[in-house]
Formats: C-alpha cells, sequence, structure tokens
C-alpha cells in the first residue's frame, strides 16, 4: 500500500508493447510547423528499443512535421480546423486518433492550437509540451522575443506537463541558455532550438523510463528518479 506522501506515476495507464523493435512506450506527436523537435525525437528515440513514433497529427496540412513523419513511415493524421464545428469537436477527433494509434503519450512540438479543457482531462498527465523559456518566466507566444525585451541575462527551456492553463503546468526538466549582450534575435533562437532538440528527447526518455513522478499531495510537484 501506497503511503499518503508516496509519489505516483505520471502515466497511470497500461504501457503497451506493439512495437515492432520491441518497445513499449508509443507516443502520438502533435506539430503545425516544419517539425524540428519531431527530428530529434525520431533521430534520438524512435524504434531504438524503447519509443515508438506511433503517429504524427496537425492542424495545417502543409505542415513540414507531416512530412517528416511519412518519411519515416509514421501514421500521420490532419485536423484542419475549418473542417470542424468548433474546437472541442476537432480535439474530440484529434483524442479519438491518438487512442486509435494506442498511444501512452501526447507530445506537443510546435504545435500552435491551444487544447480544450475536455481533451486535457481526457489525457491528464499524458501530455507534454517544450516551451522556449525558464517558465514561469516568459509565458505564452514570442518567449524568446520577451526575453529580448526584458534584457535577461539568461533564458532557456522548458518541457512540462500540460494542463488547462497556457504553459501553467508542472515543470518536468529545464536547462539554460545564455543571452550574450547583443545577441540577434536569429542567434538566440538558433541557441534554444539547439537546447530544445536535446532536451526533449532527454525529458521523453525519462517518462518512457518510468522515471517521472507526479506527487498526488502536491499535483503541482514533478519528481525524477
Amino acid at each position: 500500500m501506497r503511503g499518503p506522501n508516496a509519489l505516483v506515476p505520471a502515466y497511470r495507464g497500461e504501457v503497451r508493447s506493439h512495437c515492432l523493435w520491441g518497445c513499449d512506450f508509443r507516443i502520438v506527436v502533435l506539430a503545425s510547423g516544419s517539425g524540428t523537435n519531431l527530428q530529434a525525437i525520431l533521430d534520438t528515440l524512435h524504434g531504438q528499443g524503447l519509443v515508438e513514433v506511433v503517429g504524427v497529427g496537425s492542424d495545417k496540412p502543409g505542415a513540414g512535421a507531416l512530412e517528416r513523419g511519412r518519411r519515416a513511415g509514421v501514421e500521420t493524421g490532419i485536423f484542419p480546423a475549418g473542417e470542424y464545428e468548433d474546437r472541442a469537436a476537432r480535439d474530440k477527433a484529434i483524442g479519438d486518433w491518438i487512442e486509435s494509434c494506442q498511444a501512452d503519450l501526447v507530445v506537443l512540438a510546435g504545435y500552435m492550437q491551444l487544447l480544450s479543457a475536455p481533451f486535457v482531462a481526457r489525457f491528464r498527465n499524458r501530455v507534454v509540451n517544450i516551451h522556449p523559456a525558464l517558465l514561469p518566466s516568459f509565458p505564452g507566444l514570442d518567449a524568446i522575443g520577451q526575453a529580448l525585451a526584458a534584457g535577461v541575462e539568461t533564458t532557456g527551456v522548458t518541457v512540462h506537463f500540460v494542463d488547462e492553463g497556457v504553459d501553467t503546468g508542472p515543470a518536468i526538466a529545464q536547462r539554460e541558455v545564455p543571452v550574450p549582450p547583443g545577441v540577434s534575435r536569429a542567434d538566440l533562437e538558433a541557441a534554444v532550438h539547439a537546447v530544445e532538440h536535446e532536451l526533449y528527447p532527454e525529458a521523453i526518455r525519462m517518462i518512457a523510463e518510468g522515471r517521472v513522478r507526479i506527487d498526488p499531495s502536491d499535483p503541482r510537484k514533478v519528481a525524477i528518479e
């Protein structure tokens, strides 16, 4: 029996084993853009014995992420806003597709749509996002621009669980990125993206290994084993 302060897995469902390569943790990636974080996940984790990307979904039919998924032999799904009555209807369709993929984790990688509360509740503690700042600093859009405008010496990257707020879910991992005096936006973006491409696969691997836990007595607290 667990004690009152015991930590419980962030993902509470059954971990399925359906991978051709013998891996046992299935992820779906949602992306709206070119998919560079998706590519880092494909290159670092996919089919290497632990994690399998089983779906790539997008709200943009022309998203580069979809082509990256196709080249990797991954199932893709397209969910344009105009084809649904409202966001809730689209999120239900996306959720149904994710469940058909038998995914253990939903990974947001540049997915530029807010998720509805019913979607978040449906996949509670099974949706993660990456944000180009050290949350809680600079949430929301254009975090890099916010950091430059604020004149900070250090920004960074945060991987966090997704809740009903905007970039308010509990942090899983963070890494700093220096902001040199006079740095250009392009150079800072490149530095931040390089860290994203390292940190996101690391965090997903930790989740797949069962090393990430949420304290039931404090849902804002994440422990790494």
